[in-house]
């Protein structure tokens, strides 16, 4: 198991403070051993920053394409996702 050292907290708790100061909603998860993700949605994007203990922060942007689709979406995306 990995622990986020010193300088990586440093770095997480650096990057939710400004969120915060920002205003800008977010969640904490972790989806890999040792790592801490910041999950962010604002309009129109979805953002996943991850914070590391022992490699560099990695961020991930997720656009949408600004259309609004009807709940005949819901059974494409079951089926096409779906096991």
């Amino acid at each position: 198991m990995h622990h986020i050292d010193g300088s990586s907290l440093t770095h997480l708790s650096t990057f939710l403070v400004r969120l915060d100061d920002a205003g800008i909603a977010y969640q904490l998860t972790s989806v890999r051993e040792g790592a801490v993700m910041v999950q962010i949605a604002v309009p129109g994007e979805r953002w996943e920053i991850e914070f590391f203990p022992d490699r560099p922060i990695e961020a991930e942007v997720f656009r949408g394409s600004g259309s609004i689709e009807g709940p005949e979406v819901i059974e494409k995306l079951l089926s096409t996702h779906g096991s």
